[in-house]
């Protein structure tokens, strides 16, 4: 067991919406800016922020996850992930001490802070509060001892003058340091759609917005206080087997429309064997040579209808290989891109790949937002009947046409978190099994495995849909 050590810290906030995620981009900014290499971390299911902190940091973003993983995944990833990094920056979810039930600290930043030994810097949304700025620091201090605050930036600062407040108060409080404050109406914001941030896909993290976020961080907080604060911690990393040679090529669809994937799924099948291959459903005319499974993430595709619809030959090709018997998976907004028909918000309707037969459309509420346990109720390009995985499930559209699951075949038998049977399909078609449930294949070791050998089994065969277009 190889074993280093790194600085490191963990972002939350008391609620959501207090501005963790500003903080988060502007302190990796501001580090990238100092020449500090770093490695960031996502608390949660979360596509959109890993992408962004690796369009800064230049390291792949990584998910951390209580529910869906155990404890030792965990610490696994995390030091994987931290391997030549000076500073680890951890990005929690909700509020810090938030998890799966009132009674119990389980999925909450607060666990993940504890697993990692990992201080925390709180992010209190400051906005229309002076003395009571401290009561709140006070009480999330204390609410649990074995939980360090490292200390404190104030969001939506006013003035200075209301600063000025806000330090007054918090010297009632002089082991927890105040490190500065964000100004109300900061200019660095990400903007924000109907799943959260805009992705990294579509450009939004450029030069000029990484400089301002920087500035936001350099400019209000201080950083060389907060740096100088930190311990060290020391993470262990088993040895890493030599990758294997790769013996099959798995397409993975990549761009503005399809760009959710957690980077440990894809690292997953790397370490099976699988020489991954990016390609676009939007642009690329032709697929790529020689593949052997394809793999669709989520995203956002009723952005893109009008374009993938266009896209003739793309389409015909992502049918021919489900029909030919070639391991396919596809997750939310790839299962959506299988179905006949994508309606849009504005109920513009696009013919997609016709693999299923159901029409999907996007509505204005949420049709779920959960964590789910799949058991496979029959043989998958993912595993074998009774195989358990993980995943989460995040989305606004629905089967329009429900009288189609007739004539489909629903492989999944899915609980939520706490057990209880939710409806979650799993539509298997050949060997394409596709899903809104985005799982992560670590939840379960051997995922990758079969799909890799899924994939073997395909090459050896000799079927190559590719020539037959």
């Amino acid at each position: 067991m190889n074993s280093e050590t790194v600085k490191g810290l963990v972002v939350a906030a008391p609620a959501s919406g207090s501005g963790k995620t500003t903080v988060t981009l502007g302190l990796l900014a501001a580090l990238k800016r100092r020449g500090i290499d770093t490695a960031a971390f996502k608390i949660g299911p979360d596509f959109i922020d890993p992408g962004l902190h690796a369009k800064i940091t230049g390291r792949p973003g990584r998910n951390l996850d209580g529910w869906m993983l155990e404890r030792p995944v965990n610490l696994e990833i995390f030091a994987r992930a931290a391997h030549g990094a000076e500073m680890t920056v951890v990005e929690g979810v909700m509020g810090l001490y938030d998890g799966f039930s009132g009674s119990s600290e389980a999925g909450s930043t607060a666990q993940m802070a504890k697993w990692l030994d990992l201080p925390v810097l709180l992010v209190v949304d400051a906005g229309s509060m002076a003395r009571s700025f401290a009561a709140l620091v006070k009480g999330f201090s204390e609410f649990d001892p074995d939980v360090k605050i490292c200390g404190i930036v104030a969001n939506n600062a006013a003035s200075p003058g209301h600063m000025q407040y806000l330090k007054e108060a918090i010297q009632e409080l002089p082991e927890i340091p105040l490190l500065g404050g964000i100004p109300r109406n900061a200019k660095a914001s990400i903007p924000e759609r109907h799943l959260g941030l805009f992705t990294a896909q579509d450009r939004v993290m450029t030069d000029e917005r990484i400089d301002a976020l920087a500035s936001l961080v350099c400019q209000n907080i201080d950083l060389d206080r907060l740096i100088g604060s930190l311990d060290r911690v020391t993470v262990k990393q088993a040895p890493s087997p030599a990758p294997p040679e790769p013996l099959v090529r798995v397409a993975v669809a990549k761009d503005e429309a399809f760009c959710f994937y957690y980077e440990d799924n894809l690292d997953m099948l790397r370490e099976n064997g699988c020489e991954i291959v990016f390609f676009s459903p939007l642009s690329d005319q032709k697929p790529p040579a020689g593949i052997h499974g394809l793999y669709l993430g989520g995203g956002y595709p009723e952005l893109y209808g009008y374009a993938l619809s266009k896209n003739t030959s793309m389409r015909r090709w992502v049918h021919k290989m489900c029909a030919s018997g070639m391991p396919v998976y596809a997750e939310c907004g790839g299962f959506m891109y299988l179905c006949r028909t994508l309606e849009d918000p504005e109920g513009n309707i696009f013919e997609m790949a016709g693999v299923y037969p159901f029409d999907t459309c996007m509505q204005n509420r949420l049709s779920s937002l959960s964590y789910r346990e799949i058991r496979l109720a029959k043989n998958t390009p993912l595993g074998p009947a009774g195989s358990l995985i993980r995943g989460h499930e995040f989305h606004y559209s629905r089967i329009k046409n429900p009288d189609a699951e007739k004539n489909a075949i629903d492989v999944y038998d899915a609980a939520d978190r706490t057990g209880a049977q939710r409806n979650a399909s799993g539509w298997l078609a050949g060997r394409c099994l596709g899903s809104y449930v985005h799982l992560h294949f670590k939840s379960n070791p051997d995922t990758g495995g079969h799909f890799a050998a899924a994939c073997a089994e395909f090459k050896a065969k000799g079927k190559n849909p590719r020539e037959s277009l």
